[in-house]
């Protein structure tokens, strides 16, 4: 399993990821975490920006709508916890996508666990 840390926010079982580990950089990746989440029976997966491979956030590669997807898929939801200003200055269809996203309820991007907490209080 990931080195990471179960808790609970408003309710809902958060497997929070360590910051070093193992990056999300495909279909692969995103299943070992699904599974570290069913094992640990956590509905949602908290992975820091640190560990989410650069490719991810260049949309033409296609990695983040696959990993995306593979989460819907099993019903677990995925949020990104940090700072992304790098990666949005540099891709207005990025910011365009993120902002989409985030709108929904299955996906989303988060400066940090206290905007997750308010986020699952809602």
């Amino acid at each position: 399993m990931t080195s990471g840390t179960l808790m609970d926010l408003n309710g809902v079982r958060v497997l929070r990821c360590a910051s070093d580990g193992p990056l999300l950089d495909g279909e692969q990746a995103a299943l070992d975490l699904i599974g570290d989440a069913m094992g640990y029976e956590a509905e949602l997966v908290a992975v820091p920006v640190e560990r989410v491979a650069d490719e991810f956030f260049r949309l033409r590669s296609g990695i983040a709508g696959a990993v995306m997807q593979k989460f819907v898929n099993y019903r677990v939801r995925l949020v990104v916890l940090g700072d992304l200003s790098e990666h949005l200055s540099d891709s207005t269809a990025l910011r365009d996508f993120v902002h989409e996203t985030n709108q929904g309820g299955h996906i989303w991007f988060l400066a940090d666990e206290d905007a997750l907490d308010a986020r699952l209080q809602a």
